[in-house]
């Protein structure tokens, strides 16, 4: 049996931001990072809104921690918004949504890149003590996405392709996780297909597609919100956690080593993946081998790093972290639905796989 809910409404295309006036905005917090503070887009943002009243909280950093959050949520108790507007990446979302978590306000959320799905998710990252810990909830989910192609015209490549990664993770692990089916299917094969598609011609400059590879992290996003995730995502949280190494590019380095991982037990449905990409395969160990190698060409057309060492970070941290790693990935709730139990000895075999040598 398969329960299929999305509570947030999603506004999608050109001209997507006009739809804030209609949502009767009176008192309004912003919550989005110095740059687009600097920028003056989220005071232009704000106006769309016609909120009469409106206040700032510009402090998000990579890796919100929980700190960071708590100092947001002081400041939605003293200014007391009705709405929420997250602005920004993943970071800025989980922040946001985090803050409406703890003080009860509902939040919009304005996403700036094309990868995190947070806009549509129960989910919210928060660091603490060098540890990302996922927090889950219904009440995480914003009550409203607006998803506006005129806000990626100036995404710089390294942002494209970490995005971009982030949502072919989300797609693919959404598509074989424990709790998936027909409909988080239909998401996740049409959101990895477009983002697959369209991320060269991105990366290359093409804006035109962006609008496509933007609404197609939003349907990860709520495939992955109903099907789970997976081994990739639980060892990027842990990695990401001790070495502020983007979350996207940690995927990249690790997707194709858990598709292997996996593949002994669920062949055929990356099969089912990869011939819908249109990498062919008649045979399924084939189809998922195209697979994992278009991944591994992608990765390096969009110049990521194949390794740890690679993304900088030394191999004698990561060797003398590895118990820390491990455990914590184990303790990741998205190792629950991996389309496999999740083994140490996985976890140990994978981070060898990726960590490099200078």
């Amino acid at each position: 049996m398969e329960r299929f809910c999305c509570t947030t409404q999603v506004v999608a295309g050109d001209g997507a931001l006009a739809a804030l006036r209609d949502m009767g905005i009176g008192r309004l917090l912003v919550v989005t990072d110095p740059y687009f503070m600097k920028n003056g887009t989220a005071e232009r943002i704000a106006g769309l809104s016609g909120a009469p009243q409106v206040a700032y909280f510009d402090e998000v950093t990579p890796d919100p921690s929980v700190e960071l959050v708590a100092r947001g949520t002081s400041q939605v108790k003293t200014f007391e918004p009705d709405t929420i507007l997250a602005l920004g990446g993943g970071s800025a979302m989980d922040c946001a949504k985090a803050m409406g978590y703890f003080s009860g306000v509902p939040v919009v959320a304005v996403p700036t890149t094309s990868g995190s799905g947070s806009e549509v998710t129960d989910f919210a990252i928060l660091t603490h003590d060098r540890v990302k810990h996922p927090l889950v909830d219904e009440k995480l989910r914003p009550k409203a996405a607006i998803l506006d192609p005129a806000l990626l015209e100036s995404l710089p490549e390294s942002l494209i392709a970490d995005a971009g990664f982030d949502v072919l993770s989300h797609a693919l692990e959404a598509y074989v996780a424990k709790n998936a089916g027909a409909i988080t299917d239909a998401l996740a094969r049409d959101a990895f297909c477009t983002a697959f598609g369209a991320l060269p011609a991105s990366f290359g400059g093409n804006r035109s597609v962006r609008g496509r590879i933007h609404t197609a992290a939003t349907m990860a996003g709520i495939a992955f919100n109903q099907a789970g995730l997976g081994l990739c995502h639980a060892m990027s949280h842990s990695l990401g956690g001790l070495f502020h190494v983007p979350h996207g590019r940690l995927n990249a380095i690790l997707l194709p080593e858990v598709i292997t991982c996996n593949g002994y037990t669920v062949a055929e449905k990356y099969a089912r993946l990869a011939r819908s990409a249109g990498l062919g395969g008649a045979a399924d160990t084939l189809a998922l081998r195209n697979l994992k190698n278009a991944l591994i060409r992608l990765r390096r057309e969009l110049k990521l790093p194949a390794t740890l060492a690679q993304a900088g970070i030394d191999p004698a941290q990561v060797r003398r972290n590895r118990a820390q790693i491990v455990e914590a990935a184990l303790k990741d709730p998205c190792c629950t639905t991996n389309p496999i139990t999740v083994e140490p000895f996985m976890v140990h075999r994978i981070l060898e796989e990726v960590t490099g040598r200078v």
